[in-house]
């Protein structure tokens, strides 16, 4: 090696984070409109895992006022949602789509570490992401 020398203060370069989540187009279309329609100055939706329900675990969607340091932010076609630290390793690859019908409307989680869910759509059964 000619002159060159490693440099032990080097660190090397981390790894780059995947993406916890993705949003579909009408997803974030939906945050979109309820940024805007906010009664008071919003960031984003903060989405998380609450323990309940009969198949044990539901999905919260809330409105975020502010960034905490421990968020998760998923920044994807043009709106910010913030995950909750507590459920990053549950919703890992999850695609979140947003469905209205004559009798609802409400986001979908498309979750690949969803184990089952209840018969009334209601809460779900969810198990930490894999390494593979």
């Amino acid at each position: 090696m000619t002159g060159m020398t490693p440099n032990s203060s080097e660190k090397p370069k981390p790894r780059p984070r995947p993406q916890v989540m993705r949003l579909t187009d009408a997803a974030a279309a939906r945050v979109q409109e309820l940024t805007q329609r906010a009664d008071s100055e919003i960031v984003g939706l903060r989405v998380g895992i609450k323990n309940g329900g009969c198949a044990g675990q539901s999905y919260t969607v809330e409105y975020a006022h502010d960034i905490k340091a421990t968020d998760e932010v998923v920044e994807d076609k043009g709106v910010k949602v913030l995950v909750d630290p507590k459920a990053v390793l549950f919703l890992l690859g999850t695609e979140m789509d947003y469905k209205a019908d004559k009798m609802q409307a409400q986001f979908v989680f498309n979750n690949p570490n969803q184990i089952s869910a209840c018969g009334c759509g209601e809460s779900v059964q969810l198990k930490p992401a894999s390494a593979d």
